[in-house]
Order: C-alpha cells, then sequence, then structure tokens
C-alpha cells in the first residue's frame, strides 16, 4: 500500500506544480498588476493651434499679431469633469471641432491608475457616482475612440468622421479586459 501511494503522488504533485505555475502566469498576463506602479504622461497640443506665426529660425517681430479666427480655430463644444469610478480619477474632457470640421475628444490633465486595456470611449450613458457608474458605458451606444495614450497628461482622440458627435453625452475612461470605467464626465453643451 505504500509503494502505490508513493508513485501517484510523484506524478500528482508534478501535475499540481504545473497547473499553479499556469494559473500565475495567466493572472499575471491577466492583470499586469505592475502597471499600477507604471505612469505614462503624454503632452499633446490641440491640433489645429498654432503656437507661433514667425517660421523656423526667424527674429521674433515686434508687430503684433492677429488672433485666429474663431470661425477657422478650434471651437469647444461640450466640456465636463472626470469623476472618479473604479480608481481615482481626474481631469477635464472637451469635445473640439477642428478649423477643417472634424472633431476630437481633448482630455486634459489626466490623472488615473494605469492598467490593462484602457480605451477612451465616447458614450450616450449617463454618468452616475460611485459602484453605480462602474458598469453602464457598455449598455447603450459608444465609440471606442482607441487606447488611453497615457494614464496622465492631456491627449486628442479623433472621431471617426461617420460620427455625429451630438448624439453622444458622455466620455469614459473604459477597461475593456474587465468591462468598468475607471472614470467618467457628463459631457455639458457649452
Amino acid at each position: 500500500m505504500g509503494r502505490v501511494r508513493k508513485v501517484l503522488t510523484g506524478p500528482l504533485v508534478i501535475v499540481v506544480l504545473v497547473v499553479a505555475v499556469g494559473g500565475v502566469g495567466l493572472g499575471l498576463y491577466w492583470f499586469q498588476p505592475w502597471k499600477l506602479w507604471q505612469d505614462e504622461t503624454v503632452q499633446e497640443a490641440l491640433p489645429g493651434v498654432v503656437e507661433s506665426s514667425a517660421p523656423p529660425g526667424a527674429a521674433p517681430s515686434d508687430e503684433p499679431s492677429a488672433p485666429p479666427s474663431p470661425a477657422t480655430g478650434p471651437q469647444t463644444l461640450a466640456s465636463g469633469e472626470l469623476i472618479s469610478h473604479e480608481h481615482a480619477t481626474s481631469g477635464t474632457v472637451k469635445l473640439v471641432r477642428l478649423g477643417d470640421g472634424s472633431h476630437v475628444v481633448r482630455l486634459e490633465n489626466l490623472n488615473t491608475s494605469n492598467g490593462p486595456d484602457l480605451r477612451v470611449w465616447l458614450t450616450d450613458a449617463p454618468v452616475k457616482q460611485g459602484r453605480a457608474g462602474w458598469h453602464v458605458f457598455d449598455d447603450g451606444k459608444y465609440v471606442s475612440l482607441g487606447k488611453l495614450k497615457g494614464n496622465k497628461g492631456s491627449q486628442n482622440y479623433a472621431l471617426p468622421a461617420e460620427v455625429n458627435p451630438s448624439g453622444f453625452g458622455s466620455v469614459s475612461i473604459w477597461c475593456d479586459r474587465f468591462d468598468v470605467s475607471f472614470g467618467a464626465a457628463e459631457l455639458a453643451r457649452v
């Protein structure tokens, strides 16, 4: 009897170890816990805003330059403040029409946690405080504007040309892996 038990224990231990190592590897891949300690800051200028009218290498002029025409420059159509959901999140969200008629969602002074598979979503869902707002953004109409470029900073996300922004009223920093909002902002027309 003792001999049979010894033979079964060896292979069983190996199987348990293989399953445990595989489980740990899968868990690390799925949750990516190291991202909680990695910040990525992205600072993008708003497209279509000219920083300087002087050509590169030209001497500065003493003449005042005319301000850009509001009709041709970027115009903020709606804005809102990010609130926290699954993770502490802050910053300002703006829906901006550029001079060429295209639209961008602009995140300014974003500060949130990093995480696996974070996206920026333009949605029609209402923004709710607390746990009630964590899972509502995939219930209705939404457009993924792409992966979050960085968890800190100011960034732009272009709307596809076929998307009419008037049908959407909120923006979510969405974790696609776990179907949860890190934070969201209600867009109020300006």
